[in-house]
Parts: C-alpha cells; sequence; structure tokens
C-alpha cells in the first residue's frame, strides 16, 4: 500500500514452477459469453463451485472493458503465465475466489483483484526484502493504520483474512475519495491518496475528469500500476477465448470463507482432522497461523478454509464447516484394483484433478486420461475410481 522502487518479480518467479501443459490440444473456440456454462460445465457440490464462475464474476465485475486501452506489450509480456497459472495453481483460483467475492460484496470493480498479482503473485506468504509482506504486501505502518493486528507471533499482513478485508475497506474509501475512477484508486493505492489528490491540483484536474497518465509529478512506478492492471486484465480476457483454458477451469474448486475457530482447537492440524480439510493446504491458505498454535489475536482466530456445512462423521465432534469429513477424514490413498494383482485404482477426492492426481503417481496426464477413456475436458467427480497403472514396470 506504499510506493516501492524497482519492479516485482515476474510471475513465473513467485510461485512454484510449472510443468508444460498437457490439456490436449483443442481448436480455439469463439469466445465465451460470460452468460453461458458449457454442457459438461462440473457441477458443484456442498463447499465447491466452479471455477468457470469464479471467473465469471471476475469479468462481470470489471469496471473497464478488457483491452480497450493499448495495453503496455512489456506487461503483457510479464504477466504472461497469470492466466496458466489461475487456471492450474490448485491454490490460486479458490484465493482469488475469496478476492472476488469480497470485491463483490462490497459494490468494488474487480480489477481491484489483480492488486495481489501485481504485489504477490497471489501468495499469502510473500515477503519482501524491503518490508511489506503478505497477499497485498502491505508495509506495518499501513496495515497498522487499517486496524491489521501485527505483534509477537502474529502476523495479520499474512492473513488473507484480515488482509484483505484491511485492503477492500482501503480500497472502498479511495474508490469514494476518487469518484468511482479505478485507475486512480490503484495509483493511490501505490503512492499514497495525498499524492494523487496533489497531482490532480497541480494538473487542473479533478477526480471526476481526470486523465491519470498525464498527472504531474507521479512517479513511473505509479504511472505503471494502471498498465500492468490493464495487461492482466486483457491476457484473461483473450484467454477465454481459448477452449483448453475454459476446459481447465471447469473443474470443482473450494469456496473459501473466513471461518472462526471453535473454542478448544488449538493448531491447524486439530481443525483439519475435525473438519475434513487438507491441512496442507490450511497452512498454505493460512501462513500467519501455520507455524504454530491457534492464537486468539483480539477476537476469535479466523482461518481462510473451506465453505459449507460439513456432516459429522459418526461418533466424532467434528465442528460445522468444511466438506463431509465422513468423505475426507483421511487422506485419498491408492487401492487395488477387484482383482488385486495387476492394477492400483485411486479415488478421487474434492479438489483433485487430473494434473495433481497423475504428478502423485508419476504417470502422464495423457496416459492416465487414455488409461480411464477420459477427454481432456472430462471433469473428475468425488468418489470417481480411476485406474492408475498396472503394478510393476509399465508405461509412465
Amino acid at each position: 500500500m506504499a510506493a516501492r522502487a524497482g519492479e516485482p518479480a515476474v510471475l513465473a518467479a513467485v510461485g512454484p514452477a510449472l510443468p508444460p501443459p498437457t490439456l490436449a490440444a483443442a481448436t480455439p473456440a469463439a469466445p465465451a459469453t460470460t452468460g453461458s456454462a458449457p454442457a459438461d460445465s462440473a457441477v458443484a457440490v456442498a463447499g465447491e463451485r466452479s471455477g468457470l464462475e469464479i471467473y465469471r464474476r471476475f469479468r462481470e465485475g470489471l469496471a473497464s472493458t478488457p483491452c480497450a486501452s493499448e495495453a503496455s506489450q512489456r506487461y503483457r509480456a510479464h504477466f504472461a503465465h497469470a492466466p496458466q497459472r489461475l487456471a492450474r495453481d490448485g491454490d490460486l483460483l479458490p484465493l482469488f475466489g475469496y478476492v472476488v467475492d469480497a470485491l463483490r460484496d462490497a459494490d468494488l470493480p474487480t480489477e481491484y483483484a489483480l492488486i495481489p498479482f501485481v504485489e504477490s503473485g497471489y501468495r499469502p506468504a510473500a515477503r519482501s526484502p524491503s518490508g511489506p509482506a503478505g497477499l497485498w504486501q502491505m508495509i506495518a505502518v499501513t496495515a497498522r493504520n487499517h486496524d491489521v493486528p501485527i505483534r509477537d507471533g502474529y502476523d495479520g499482513r499474512l492473513s488473507p483474512v484480515d488482509s484483505t478485508r484491511a485492503a477492500v475497506r482501503y480500497l472502498k474509501t479511495l474508490h469514494g475519495m476518487f469518484a468511482g475512477d479505478w485507475r486512480l484508486a490503484v495509483m493511490a493505492y501505490n503512492a499514497g491518496e495525498y499524492r494523487v489528490l496533489g497531482a490532480l491540483r497541480r494538473s487542473g484536474m479533478t477526480a471526476a475528469n481526470a486523465q491519470p497518465e498525464r498527472l504531474a509529478g507521479m512517479p513511473e512506478i505509479t504511472r505503471a500500476y494502471v498498465r500492468k492492471l490493464d495487461a492482466l486484465s486483457c491476457l484473461l480476457a483473450q484467454a477465454e477465448e481459448r477452449a483448453e483454458w475454459r476446459a481447465a477451469l471447469d473443474r470443482p474448486v473450494p469456496r473459501l470463507e473466513a471461518v472462526p475457530v471453535p473454542a478448544g482447537v488449538t493448531s491447524i492440524a486439530e481443525f483439519a482432522a475435525r473438519t475434513g480439510q487438507d491441512p496442507e493446504r490450511l497452512r498454505r491458505l493460512n501462513p500467519a497461523l501455520a507455524h504454530g498454535g491457534l492464537r486468539r489475536v483480539g477476537e476469535k482466530a479466523r482461518l481462510l478454509a473451506w465453505a459449507g456445512p460439513a456432516p459429522a462423521a459418526a461418533g466424532s465432534d467434528a465442528v460445522a464447516t468444511g466438506p463431509a469429513a465422513a468423505a475426507a477424514s483421511s487422506p485419498p490413498a491408492a487401492t487395488e484394483a477387484a482383482g488385486g494383482t495387476d492394477a492400483v485404482e485411486h479415488v478421487v477426492s474434492r479438489g483433485e484433478n487430473a494434473w495433481t492426481i497423475a504428478r502423485r503417481y508419476g504417470v502422464r496426464v495423457a496416459d492416465l486420461l487414455e488409461r480411464n477413456g477420459l477427454s481432456a475436458r472430462a471433469v473428475l467427480r468425488p468418489g470417481q475410481r480411476l485406474l492408475i497403472r498396472a503394478l510393476g514396470p509399465g508405461p509412465r
């Protein structure tokens, strides 16, 4: 939330390297409209929704038409990996959906959901050597000014719940201050509102008639902020024209929400066990709480977790949140297929896709799909059984 010298890291470098695309090639289709879903669109269960729904909520919330301005080729190249990461990174799409929901609930343009791409590559645990931290890369003083708790054992900047709540509140203030012009608001987010107000005054402009690129005395890095978001918006819009990209989004995605931690639960591992959620994913999504017990920080601790009720398994004391505990109380495992001696099966769990399953067993996605008679557009369902490979030597 403050101007910083230098360029942010290229998106390809801020997270784990992605393997080469494995989706079968498809002939590019006409751009999908935002109001309809493919006939074979994934059917979401409680606590889930299709990734296409997240993307369409983003598109419907944009204040500007994507690609209407001449997006900088420099920043189009800089963020070229963003659409692929959105489609294939198992944590990014649910987190993007959480931010889009927060902005839509606040009646704010979803251009603001692109800010974490610029700031942190959508990594909740990101830290900058110069001091900013978290999804929104807040500096400590700004975080405290917006009621983000920072104290021994807890840095709320690393909490997507605390930091997103503060960022949305701050953006709401800036959006109103600058007459609903998201471009001026993001410049103020980067450089500070008083600097933008001073530039408007020196340029003889008002927020209602401003030309952001012509504001006098603004740092180039702040001018570039608008171009970066324009480039990202255009890249995501153009990605929608590709059938294979839409197919990659068309899968069940966890719907995330801020979940109060019940009294007596003292660790992420315990919370995960009682709700049937993946503890590693919870730690990745909640780095502020990932390295110790759940702390009470001024109010009940809140985790960013899978939304929706969780029916309790018999004899358990599962809390009412997350996916069905009975369906997810143990990690997915390979089992011998009927006949037991020549094949390995995998039972699909919620949130899994062909790529994550193939990586787990060291097989190629194309081989996994072919072995099970599936197309690249197939949507895997929880409980579905997949033949992985014959036991012993076999194709990889």
